[in-house]
């Protein structure tokens, strides 16, 4: 069940991570939430790693600080001229 609210929270999160990284977005909104998706994952995972078993507002920042971290991430590997 918390793998559900994670990927929900995670295409809530890639928006908002949409709207605080700024540029163009190279994968459009839906690559966004994919990433967003992502990185709620693997927040998610190393909270509950970490001894915490919900989803709670702890893992809400953890899944958001990773999505911004890829998003940003993608975004720089993707928008570097060809050579």
């Amino acid at each position: 069940m918390w793998i559900l609210c994670l990927i929900l929270l995670g295409a809530v999160l890639g928006i908002i991570a949409r709207w605080i990284i700024p540029g163009v977005a190279p994968a459009g909104v839906g690559g966004d939430i994919i990433v967003g998706i992502v990185g709620s994952l693997i927040g998610g995972w190393l909270f509950r790693h970490f001894g915490h078993s919900s989803v709670t507002l702890g893992s809400f920042v953890s899944a958001f600080v990773v999505a911004v971290v890829l998003l940003r991430a993608l975004r720089a590997v993707r928008s570097r001229p060809a050579v």
